[in-house]
């Protein structure tokens, strides 16, 4: 595999934490004569750094490699800005679950020392592009790793919407929303909901109804090469929300169609070689317990 030489960094704000890991990594990566690109927001936890400070933008167009130091929610935020550079991405965890940032802080030399050896592989996780029209005209879009949700932008409210795939009519529903999530986002916003556990190798996309008013509305698996629209119906006083990795929030109107398709380019996110997909399920899913507290 090809040696990363010029590596950027970015860190979750606000965070003691992340900073203390942030400062470990930057001086293993400088210990390994690397040429580093320190994310502008990201500096000010590095105070007195002499490495490079850049936009995030131009970490996506200079770096070969980029370290985010934070949770699964930081990585989002790097998927939708920067995949479409196709630069390979590597996940300290800082935060819950991490399901997508798999190294430890205390792995923070071992594993990055192995992923800089050559011992890692690459996996593509797709991304969805949403897209919100108002009488035919665009009114906001944006790029989602995890899930792209309709909801109706309060609690305990429903809202009445019909669903298509492909062009073709699916249902009519009235609901708390749907999540239309890719296997990344299974394990998510999607799996509290009742939705499947996808493999991120999966080609397909999950439509997950919430607390739909039908006893007979089940999670519903699609083709990725498939367009997803959802065309929001009356909502009365309600002011519902298209909803990116709930970070981006995009307001719609009754009449309003909201399409989600596959993104044109994934993520390329970088694990150690030793990574396992169910082995993370084990643990973070609390899938080792077994009845009475006794584990394998």
């Amino acid at each position: 595999m090809q040696p990363f030489k010029t590596v950027g960094i970015i860190g979750r704000l606000g965070s003691r934490s992340v900073g203390d890991s942030l400062a470990i990594l930057e001086q293993f990566l400088s210990r390994r004569k690397l040429t580093l690109v320190i994310e502008d927001a990201t500096a000010t936890m590095l105070p007195g750094t002499l490495h490079r400070i850049a936009p995030r933008a131009e970490l996506g167009k200079t770096c070969d490699l980029i370290v985010v130091v934070g949770g699964d929610g930081s990585l989002l935020g790097v998927a939708r800005d920067l995949a479409r550079d196709e630069v390979p991405v590597l996940g300290v965890n800082r935060g819950g679950l991490g399901f997508l940032a798999d190294v430890s802080p205390e792995q923070i030399e071992t594993k990055i020392a192995e992923v800089l050896d050559g011992k890692y592989t690459v996996e593509q996780h797709f991304l969805l592009d949403a897209r919100v029209t108002r009488a035919g005209k665009l009114v906001r879009g944006s790029p989602a790793l995890n899930d792209v949700v309709v909801h109706p932008g309060t609690m305990a409210r429903m809202m009445e919407f019909r669903l298509f795939v492909d062009d073709e009519f699916v249902y009519e529903q009235r609901s708390d929303g749907l999540i239309i999530a890719t296997p990344t986002g299974s394990t998510a916003y999607a799996l509290s909901a009742g939705g499947p556990i996808m493999h991120p190798n999966l080609d397909a996309i999950v439509v997950v109804p919430m607390f739909p008013h039908t006893l007979t509305s089940r999670p519903l698996v699609v083709p990725a090469i498939s367009t997803v629209k959802v065309v929001v119906g009356e909502t009365g006083t309600l002011r519902p929300q298209v909803s990116c990795d709930s970070q981006v929030d995009i307001d719609v109107l009754p009449g309003d169609e909201v399409t989600v398709a596959k993104y044109p380019v994934a993520l390329q996110l970088v694990y150690p070689v030793e990574h396992s997909f169910y082995e993370s399920c084990r643990s973070k899913l609390d899938w080792a317990s077994r009845l009475g507290g006794a584990s394998r």
